[in-house]
């Protein structure tokens, strides 16, 4: 068993992998925080075919602040992959990833988990 399992959403997981966990410490609050690497697995989004389409590498990795893990606060760094078509390399696709919310940085499930508490999830955007 991954100990990330343990510590992040199954439906990130099913997407994604734990590269890295490092143990850090915030520059301006002094506290230390936990960050989680994650890169999206090399599965073609979709109805695609892949005799038409490769993995081109990753696009830049965004850091989403999660639920904190044993009070310390929790950031996951997530590298999405960029697929090109192979006859016009101009024409790239992506994964949608509907379950992290839109204009939060918190996963769609923290998120509504935050909401059902009755504290607003756009405090923590930070």
């Amino acid at each position: 068993m991954d100990i990330s399992s343990l510590f992040l959403p199954k439906d990130l997981l099913n997407h994604f992998s734990a590269t890295q966990v490092l143990a850090l410490c915030d520059i301006k609050t002094k506290e230390e925080i936990i960050e989680i690497h994650l890169e999206e697995k090399n599965i073609l989004p979709g109805n695609y075919n892949s005799s038409e389409y490769e993995s081109k590498g990753f696009y830049p990795s965004k850091r989403i602040q999660d639920f904190p893990i044993r009070g310390k606060a929790l950031y996951l760094c997530i590298k999405r992959r960029v697929w090109r078509e192979k006859q016009h390399p101009n024409i790239t696709i992506k994964s949608d990833y509907s379950f992290i919310s839109e204009g939060s940085k918190l996963t769609k499930d923290i998120s509504d988990f935050l909401k059902g508490t009755g504290r607003d999830p756009s405090r923590y955007d930070q």
